[in-house]
Parts: C-alpha cells; structure tokens; sequence
C-alpha cells in the first residue's frame, strides 16, 4: 500500500503559483536597514546637524513633514494623514499585485522595494509625524539635492526597475 504525501504550507502563495514570501522578505529587509539607519543617524545626530564625508556628500540629520522633495511639509499637520494613507492604500495594492503577479521577477523586485520603502517611511511617519532624511548629496556651483533616506532610494530603484519591466514587456510585443 503506496503511502499519500501530505501537502505541507511552507510559504504564501499566490494564484500565479508563485510565492510571495521572497517578495515579502525583500520589503522586510528594506524596512529594517532603513529603521537601522534612521536610528543610528537619529543617536549620532542632533536635527539639522551636517557631517561633511566628500566633495558631493553630506550626512545629515533633517525632518520631512512632507512629500518627495518635501512637497507639503510647511502645512498644518494634515499632510501627514494624507502620506500616510496613501502609504497604506499602495501597500495594500502591492500586495494584490504581487499575489497576483508572483512569478515576474523583475515586476515583483521592483513592487517589493517600492512596498519596503513606502513602509519604512510610513513607520516614520507614524511614529515621529515626519520622515527622517540624512543622506544629502551636492554639486558645487549648483546645489544640494533635497535630503533623503534608504526608503526613498529602495522607491526609486524600485520604480527605475518597474519602468525597465514594462519597457522590456512592450518590447516583446
């Protein structure tokens, strides 16, 4: 008598057949090395403070009640609810999108960094009612680049990389 395998669930899966759990560790990742770093900047720093480390970059402590490039920030305090919901609802998008699309590697890379990085901004905003920024890179003669964090970073290769799948995917066609 041939004895039956019992299935085991070892990870989420989605309906594609493939399983989100990579795609979930990716963002996971995002999130902790972006908290890691706006903890030691946040211990090393007082607001406002530079640390100069070459001719085009700068270690700085700032706060963004706002947006990207700080859009909103000189408002009442609402634009925090505002980012914040947005956050949510994005996450929440993601995740279909992942589960639903789980076996496109670059698709789901890209999706997982922007959801990691949209998270770790989030918890920031939750927690403080702004997000912290340090990294701030410069040219002389032209000026700085507004401040930013590994979350923004983790968005914007994210978001380079889901530009390149849809370029690659219109291309095919």
């Amino acid at each position: 008598m041939a004895s039956k395998k019992k299935p085991t669930f070892s990870a989420v899966s989605s309906r594609s057949g493939g399983s989100l759990t990579p795609w979930l560790g990716i963002a996971f990742i995002v999130i902790l090395l972006d908290q890691i770093s706006k903890i030691t900047i946040t211990r090393t720093f007082v607001h406002g403070e530079e640390k100069h480390i070459t001719s085009f970059f700068n270690l700085v402590l700032a706060y963004n009640k706002g947006a990207a490039f700080s859009f909103l920030s000189d408002q009442g305090g609402w634009q925090r609810y505002l980012f914040a919901g947005i956050a949510i609802a994005a996450v929440g998008f993601i995740i279909y999108l992942l589960r639903k699309h789980a076996g496109q590697r670059m698709f789901c890379w890209a999706l997982a960094l922007i959801m990691g990085g949209a998270l770790g901004n989030l918890v920031d905003r939750v927690a403080y009612g702004h997000v912290i920024d340090f990294l701030d890179f410069y040219w002389r003669g032209v000026g700085h680049f507004p401040a930013f964090n590994i979350a923004d970073t983790a968005i914007t290769i994210g978001a380079f990389l889901f530009i390149i799948d849809e370029l690659r995917r219109v291309n095919k066609h």
